[in-house]
């Protein structure tokens, strides 16, 4: 009898255990889902919940609430749990790292592209990275796919593809021509090389395309690839100063030359070849792989003085300026990090927005932001666009008609791209609108 006592007494105690262990694990869970469901509701109100590009969108069903994908991603708050399961919070801050797709254990994340809401336009192609247009190409962001590895695989795999497609007989300057020298457009050089092809190699701008366009000391995220000529690159974290110097060292190494600061601004097919315009040259290609970034080309003002040379549309080297009076066009978060990077204390910077509060930023940045403007380091002129750039001075426009005169040697503007939609549609190709369609799945 006394030792069926003590068996019950055992039994109680170990559920009074269980119960206290489920208890702090269920109270666990229970403020993490507080947590993010408070983060969903502050993202939806800032604009942030609908993701702008490529996202990922995780299966319910399988998912098992482990937050590797959590861990896994570069950005914050990107994905959170709730109710035992993760969830995209700040989903237009994605940057298509993939990270989470390949961190979850049991698969349950797909990459994805625009929603049923806010559709993306992507051109049409086939697996083998073909558009509509028989030997002409889509390869990296363009595509969907802005991830740098997944970039470089694509740029390699069009090259590969085009290679069975390209017709000798046709007469024309290049086998190949690459139009975008980022991640894809470097990859398809170097494979274009390492098969003997001949092929010239355009880029609006300079070396490593959107990358490039980054501030020296922003951190780039990537993972292990394979360049062809080269070999594996084992890189998880690096700046990006770091990945072009490697990029320009792999050039260099196999003799390499892109046509750097060439802008094409036309692309024909006729006679089973390619006529490409340039704002420089004119050139004939039997193929085409275009390798370029969403964003495109940089947008402009607009107004009367931005062809001044002190306006620019990019930060490079903001360690290196001093002494200026400068003014940072634009709300988002290149504006901002651009006007931060800028306020030291011997820079008088300016940060003019056309609207009359900041939107879909970073919270971190909204963070820093103001805090630059209580401590007097940046000045924020809300409600405000830009009329008129001279030699020393800037003229801003308030939303009260007023006119305000800006003593000024620099401008930067950040106001976006303009989507090269038009340009793919001029010479062809076949563009429409993604609704939520998988691009990455583990599903075969």
């Amino acid at each position: 009898m006394e030792a069926l006592v003590e068996n019950i007494a055992g039994f109680i105690l170990a559920l009074l255990m269980v119960a206290i262990i489920m208890y702090f694990y269920l109270r666990k869970h229970a403020k993490k889902s507080q947590t993010t469901n408070q983060k969903i509701i502050k993202a939806k109100e800032f604009g942030l919940y609908e993701p702008v590009s490529l996202h990922p969108v995780v299966n319910q069903e399988i998912c098992i609430g482990s937050g590797a994908c959590i861990q896994a991603c570069p950005e914050k708050d990107i994905l959170g749990i709730s109710d035992g399961k993760a969830t995209t919070i700040n989903a237009s801050r994605c940057i298509g790292h993939g990270a989470c797709f390949n961190a979850c254990p049991v698969k349950a994340i797909s990459l994805c592209i625009g929603t049923e809401k806010r559709g993306v336009e992507l051109p049409h192609i086939t697996p083998e990275f073909e558009t509509n247009i028989p030997c002409l190409f889509v390869a990296g962001e363009l595509g969907g796919m802005g991830l740098i590895k997944n970039a470089v695989e694509q740029g390699k795999q069009s090259v590969y593809s085009a290679i069975k497609k390209i017709n000798k007989s046709v007469h024309a300057d290049y086998d190949l021509a690459i139009v975008g020298a980022g991640p894809a457009g470097l990859a398809a050089s170097l494979a274009a090389q390492e098969n003997k092809l001949s092929y010239v190699t355009f880029e609006q701008d300079t070396l490593g395309g959107t990358i490039n366009s980054f501030p020296r000391g922003k951190i780039v995220m990537t993972s292990p690839m394979v360049l062809p000529l080269f070999g594996k690159i084992k890189l998880t974290e690096t700046s990006k100063s770091e990945l072009l110097e490697l990029w320009e060292e792999v050039l260099k190494t196999n003799g390499i030359s892109i046509h750097e600061q060439e802008k094409v601004v036309s692309i024909n097919h006729s006679g089973g070849k390619f006529e490409i315009q340039s704002d420089k040259s004119a050139y004939t290609s039997r193929s085409v792989i275009i390798a370029i970034g969403r964003r495109g080309t940089p947008r402009k003002l607009g107004v009367p003085g931005e062809d001044e040379p002190k306006v620019y549309y990019r930060l490079l080297e903001p360690e290196l300026i001093h002494h200026q009076k400068i003014l940072v066009v634009g709300g988002g978060d290149s504006a901002i990090e651009s006007a931060l990077l800028l306020a030291k204390e011997d820079n008088e910077v300016t940060l003019s927005y056309r609207n009359e509060a900041f939107a879909r930023i970073k919270e971190k940045n909204l963070e820093k932001i103001n805090d630059a403007v209580s401590r007097n380091i940046v000045k924020v002129l809300f409600n405000t666009e830009v009329q008129h750039i001279s030699e020393s001075e800037v003229i801003l426009r308030t939303g009260k008609s007023e006119n305000i005169h800006i003593p000024n040697d620099l401008v930067y503007v950040f106001i976006g791209g303009e989507l090269p939609t038009q340009f793919l549609q001029n010479i062809g190709i076949t563009v429409s609108k993604k609704h939520g369609d998988v691009l990455l799945s583990h599903k075969k």
